[in-house]
């Protein structure tokens, strides 16, 4: 499995902000608004999210995926997902890459997943 959820894992933004320091790893905090169904992709980072307010949902080649307040998700490298029409959240955000180094598509096409 390429992704966790663990739910219950209620810290502050500071204190995920620390996490995602603590790692190495790029961090920022972001309110998402998902306005339309997001097509499957993945990344080639690995990825960690800290849902502050409302649930990050996305969809998956076998379900869908939901995280609510107070969850912590991790994400490897690989994992194909979409972010979900409709779905609104406050997520602190650690990559294991600098976004200024990111490959480009960021978003790349299942296709291409090795």
């Amino acid at each position: 499995m390429h992704y966790t959820v663990t739910e219950g894992y209620v810290v502050t933004e500071a204190e995920a902000l620390a996490e995602i320091e603590a790692r190495g790893w790029r961090g920022f905090v972001r309110d998402v608004v998902v306005d339309e169904d997001e097509a499957l992709h993945w990344h080639d980072f690995d990825a960690v999210l800290y849902v502050m307010k409302g649930t990050a949902r996305a969809s998956t080649p076998t379900g869908i995926v939901e995280a609510g307040p107070g969850a912590f998700a991790e994400a490897k490298a690989g994992w194909v997902h979409g972010d979900i029409a409709g779905t609104t959240y406050r997520g602190v955000f650690g990559f294991s890459v600098d976004p200024a180094t990111m490959t480009h598509p960021i978003n790349k096409p299942p296709v291409d997943v090795s």
